[in-house]
C-alpha cells in the first residue's frame, strides 16, 4: 500500500535546476535509493533465514520511500524548468541560454521535461548491473554495508553544495538512515556463526596468511595489515614466482590430435629473430617518427648489426 504522505516533509525554497542535477544521483545513480531497493528487495525474495528475509524487505521497502523524498525533492527544484519548457513562457534564444546556464542537460530538460528521470547526474541511465548481488548473506550483506557506506557519503556531498534549510534538512535524514541501515546490516551479518570468509569452502591454509610486499621502495609503510603475527611476510619477489613450489609454467594434456595441429600452426607463425625486414612505417616514415630500419639504422641487413651501427652514429 501506498501512504500518500512523504516518510519526511520537503521544503524547497526555490527552484535550483541545477542542484535538481546532482540530486539525481541519489535518484537513479549507481548509489541511489533505486538501486539500494532493488538490491535488497531481491536479496530478501532469495533469502531462506526468515530474520533477515524480513530485514531486506523492510528496508528495501523503506528505500522506495527514499527514493520518494528524492524525486519529489528534485521535482520542486525543477518547477520553473518545467514551467518555462512546457508553456514556451520565454523567446527560444532566453529558454536555450537558460537551459545552459542551469546546468540541466538537454536531455533532462528536453526528453523528461524537468521531472525526476531514472538517471544519474551525468544523465546515464539507471542499470541493473548496479545490483550486485550474490545469493550468498555474509557476502550480500558486506556489499549492503558499503552501499551504504558509499550512499551517505553522497548526501553527504550535496547537503554541502547547497545553502537552502530544507532541502539541507530532508538530506540530513536520508544520510542518517544510511547509518542506520549499516547498523541494521552490520548486526545481521555479525549474527553468522563463522561469517568469514564468504562461502562454504575454506581457504588454502598455506596462502592465507601471506602478505606479499610487492610495491618496494620509498612509500613503504608497515602496519597490522602486513606486519605481525597474522602474517607470514615475503619480501623477497623471487620466493613468490611461483608461490606454490612448482615451475610456474602452464600446460594441458591434449589428444594427439591437437597437439599435430598445434605443432603446424607453431611452425607456419613461426618469427625469424634474424631479420629485420622493411615496413610501412619505415617506408611512410617522416619527423618525429624516431629511428627506422632503412635510414637511421643505416639500411642494416641483420638486426644483430643495429646496435653497433646505431653506437658508431651516436653524437660525440
Amino acid at each position: 500500500m501506498h501512504n500518500k504522505r512523504l516518510q519526511y516533509t520537503v521544503r524547497v525554497s526555490e527552484p535550483n535546476p541545477r542542484l535538481a542535477t546532482m540530486m539525481l544521483e541519489q535518484f537513479g545513480g549507481a548509489d541511489g535509493e533505486l538501486a539500494a531497493a532493488m538490491r535488497y528487495f531481491t536479496q530478501g525474495l532469495g533469502e531462506d533465514d526468515a530474520g533477515r528475509k524480513d530485514l531486506l524487505l523492510d528496508i528495501a521497502t523503506e528505500e522506495l520511500s527514499h527514493l520518494e523524498v528524492i524525486g519529489s525533492i528534485i521535482a520542486m527544484l525543477n518547477k520553473g524548468v518545467k514551467a518555462q519548457l512546457a508553456e514556451g513562457a520565454m523567446e527560444e534564444a532566453e529558454l536555450y541560454r537558460s537551459i545552459g546556464a542551469s546546468g540541466v542537460s538537454a536531455k533532462e530538460a528536453l526528453l523528461f521535461g524537468g521531472g525526476p528521470a531514472l538517471i544519474d547526474s551525468a544523465g546515464v541511465p539507471w542499470t541493473a548491473a548496479y545490483v550486485d548481488s550474490r545469493s550468498e548473506p555474509t557476502a550480500d550483506l558486506r556489499s549492503n554495508i558499503a552501499a551504504e557506506s558509499r550512499a551517505k557519503i553522497v548526501y553527504e556531498r550535496l547537503i554541502n553544495v547547497t545553502d537552502d534549510p530544507g532541502i539541507k534538512e530532508a538530506l540530513g535524514f536520508l544520510m542518517t538512515r544510511e547509518i542506520a541501515h549499516q547498523k541494521s546490516f552490520e548486526k545481521a551479518l555479525y549474527a553468522i556463526e563463522d561469517n568469514f570468509p564468504s562461502g562454504k569452502l575454506p581457504g588454502i591454509s598455506k596462502f592465507a596468511n601471506i602478505y606479499v610486499n610487492t610495491s618496494q621502495g620509498e612509500g613503504d609503510a608497515n602496519g597490522p595489515w602486513n606486519v605481525g603475527e597474522q602474517w607470514d611476510r615475503i619480501d623477497d619477489l623471487s620466493l613468490t614466482m611461483p608461490i606454490d613450489g612448482g615451475d610456474g609454467t602452464a600446460r594441458v594434456v591434449l589428444s594427439l590430435g591437437d597437439e599435430a595441429k598445434l605443432a603446424k600452426l607453431a611452425a607456419r607463425t613461426t618469427s625469424d629473430p634474424t631479420c629485420n625486414p622493411v615496413t610501412g612505417v619505415d617506408l611512410g616514415a617522416g619527423p618525429g617518427a624516431g629511428r627506422t630500419t632503412d635510414e637511421d639504422m643505416g639500411g642494416a641487413d641483420d638486426i644483430h648489426e643495429a646496435p653497433a651501427i646505431a653506437e658508431a652514429n651516436a653524437p660525440k
